[in-house]
């Protein structure tokens, strides 16, 4: 049988801003442990080939019987981001109001048969972790939000009711995180993980090592 390559699944090259908080347990690549959610945005916009290949990656996401539910609204222009900031909780806007690009992250919430569909959501989730691993390999930064009103914007980008709204991905280079308000200036750092032992559960719920 042949041996996985160690170059390749072997943790190496962890950032400088990470290794003192992230170390895991068990040897990764070093671009799982690499990547985190900063909300500082540089100014800097994303470039359209950019943009596109994030997307791209993220077509490619498995997703139960090919059903690919996943659909995304992006905001680029001025006009585009305003929208958006219309359905924006407050309390995210003091960062995510500088990112250069604003993806909503929606899902056809009905199977084949016209029925509910039982993994859309999954699905989703599968195609936004895409975009983040995808955007970190190009050097760029994504953080996802909840915190906007789902109503406000389902009126405003006239999104069907077969749709369902997740999460709100800002997406560009990173920034100075000098240029966050001050309640978060000090929380835009990466963060630890909970160990595989309280997570992994053998055979049975609660069967841990």
């Amino acid at each position: 049988m042949t041996k996985p390559d160690p170059s390749v699944i072997v943790t190496k090259s962890l950032a400088a801003e990470v290794e003192h908080i992230r170390q895991p347990g068990y040897p990764v690549h070093a671009h799982f442990v690499n990547r985190w959610s900063s909300r500082s945005f540089a100014s800097r916009p994303v470039e359209e080939e950019v943009l596109f290949t994030v997307l791209e990656a993220a077509r490619w996401a498995p997703s139960s019987g090919n059903g690919q539910p996943w659909r995304f609204v992006v905001a680029r222009t001025q006009a585009e981001r305003e929208r958006f900031q219309t359905f924006i909780l407050p309390g995210n806007r003091g960062w995510s109001d500088h990112a250069p690009a604003l993806i909503l992250l929606i899902s056809y919430n009905l199977n084949a048969k016209g029925e509910p569909s039982g993994s859309h959501a999954f699905d989703a989730g599968t195609a936004w972790g895409t975009i983040a691993a995808q955007a970190a390999l190009l050097g760029l930064n994504t953080r996802a939000l909840g915190g906007f009103d789902r109503e406000a914007a389902r009126q405003a980008l006239g999104i069907p009711v077969e749709y369902d709204l997740h999460a709100v991905i800002a997406l560009g280079y990173r920034g100075d995180p000098s240029s966050l308000p001050d309640s978060l200036r000090e929380r835009d750092i990466p963060t630890g993980r909970l160990p595989l032992n309280e997570l992994v559960h053998n055979g049975v719920f609660g069967a841990q090592e």
